[in-house]
């Protein structure tokens, strides 16, 4: 069993930045960001499977992910927000197979709040 815990959320203007921390219970090689906006499926925003990153699209240039493998914490730096950034960020750990951005993880953190105003 692997704990995951999400921080960092909060309210922030169209422009502004935010960071995000996942602390999980012990070391896993792949941990995810997802993002579900307000009336709409997950989706996968970004991941680290060892050093290798990937970013959703939408995302890419904006948002970094980052690891600290010493604190078993991720990290998900968020600039220049749009407010269809808004929604619940939740991280995974474990990857289950096929695509990292169809949620197939098998452990998931609560979710932290990410609002964007215009």
């Amino acid at each position: 069993q692997v704990h995951v815990v999400e921080s960092g959320g909060g309210s922030v203007q169209a422009g502004g930045s935010l960071r995000l921390s996942c602390a999980a219970s012990r070391y896993r090689l792949c941990m995810g960001w997802f993002h579900q906006a307000p009336g709409k499926e997950r989706e996968g925003v970004a991941a680290v499977c060892g050093g290798s990153s990937f970013y959703a699209d939408s995302v890419k240039g904006r948002f970094t992910i980052s690891r600290d493998n010493a604190k078993n914490t991720v990290y998900l730096q968020m600039n220049s927000l749009k407010p269809e950034d808004t929604g619940m960020y939740y991280c995974a750990a474990e990857f289950g197979g096929g695509s990292w951005n169809r949620g197939n993880w098998n452990y998931w953190g609560q979710g932290t709040q990410v609002t964007v105003s215009s």
